[in-house]
């Protein structure tokens, strides 16, 4: 508990310290955000914001996840250096497209089907490495099982359709994110507390791990153990995302000095669908991160909607945050009440995942 909680103060402090470091250089050099004129008009006073502010998150992450490991004398784990290779990675793919924009100068960066091409070698190299690699009790870091919350052993599926799956979900869950991202502190907010809820069942899980000795000498907690790889070293990477972007949030928060950037978001969407899958909880992900998927349904449905009626359109603006500023909420309503949604999502997936111990189905 303490190296979770370590990490967890290490990577909030980094965050926050580092930020304005990262503001006062972006500032500097005019490496500013570029804001699309087609969006509300309200928005155009944040054109020259710097951006790229996921650079301090991931940086805070990386940092405080091995200074934790080293001040403790462990190394780290294969699922731990899977899923922090996963955000980097993604990461590094948003920053390409950051720096894209503003060598460009326009709100546009990387191709779609460049930027979808990468998140897919990305998102299929962690995939086949998580599949691989099993360990002395031959466990694997991911399962090809689909799962909710836990694998569901009938819904086994063939190692290259479980590849597949993997990447569409990191793809996905990485562009909810990023879609996310248009207020101020929206993405930032949110994403702390489903990090902070991964935190919770990354610890659930190694206090009923299946290769804890404690645990397997107990029938009736042997039953019903959890058979996943490094829980313990995933609570210390997801409580260090949620610290990472809590700090950065004291920056974020309207009227925000930085913003993260496609470098932030996409590594964050990155890091849930990682933190899902090596958790055996693709599904559950789906109830904790539902404000992510609301954001990315309601341009699906957009999209679809105008093309298949030439023109029309459900929402003023998709996606959806944009929909109630144009109604007239103002932006800081916008954001609160989006973050009392995922703290209600959040609430409701914890407690389903509680139930099903507790009783056992």
């Amino acid at each position: 508990m303490i190296n979770i909680l370590t990490a967890g103060g290490l990577s909030l402090l980094f965050s926050m310290l580092g930020t304005p470091l990262l503001i006062k250089f972006l500032t500097r050099r005019q490496y500013g955000q570029f804001i699309r004129e087609d969006g509300p008009t309200t928005h155009h006073v944040k054109r020259g914001t710097p951006t790229m502010g996921g650079l301090v998150i991931l940086a805070s992450v990386v940092l405080a996840y091995f200074v934790t490991h080293l001040v403790r004398w462990q190394p780290p784990t294969l699922s731990g250096l899977l899923l922090l290779g996963l955000a980097v990675g993604m990461g590094f793919l948003g920053f390409l497209d950051d720096w894209s924009k503003i060598t460009k100068e326009r709100s546009l960066g990387l191709t779609p089907r460049g930027k979808l091409i990468g998140q897919a070698l990305i998102g299929g190299g962690f995939a086949i490495a998580a599949l691989n690699f099993p360990n002395h009790r031959g466990i694997t870091p991911a399962s090809p099982a689909i799962s909710f919350l836990r694998d569901i052993s009938w819904l086994a599926l063939p190692v290259i359709v479980a590849v597949l799956l993997i990447t569409f979900l990191i793809m996905s869950w990485s562009n909810a994110v990023n879609l996310t991202d248009g207020l101020d502190g929206l993405a930032a907010g949110s994403a702390t507390l489903v990090f902070a809820a991964y935190t919770i069942v990354n610890i659930w899980q190694y206090n009923q791990w299946c290769a804890r000795p404690s645990v397997l000498r107990s029938m009736t907690m042997a039953s019903r153990c959890y058979e996943a790889r490094d829980p313990n070293d995933l609570a210390v990477l997801a409580i260090a995302f949620a610290g990472a972007c809590f700090g950065f949030l004291w920056w974020n928060a309207k009227p925000a000095k930085i913003f993260m950037g496609d470098t932030g978001s996409m590594a964050i969407g990155a890091a849930l669908a990682g933190l899902s899958v090596l958790t055996r909880t693709e599904l559950l992900l789906v109830i904790l991160g539902l404000l992510f998927v609301i954001e990315v349904g309601s341009v699906t449905l957009q999209v679809g909607y105008f093309k298949a009626t030439k023109g029309k359109r459900i929402f003023k603006m998709s996606p959806i945050h944009h929909h109630f500023e144009l109604k007239g909420w103002d932006e800081v309503t916008v954001v609160i009440r989006f973050w009392i949604i995922c703290g209600l999502c959040v609430a409701a997936g914890m407690g389903i995942f509680y139930a099903e111990w507790v009783t056992g189905t």
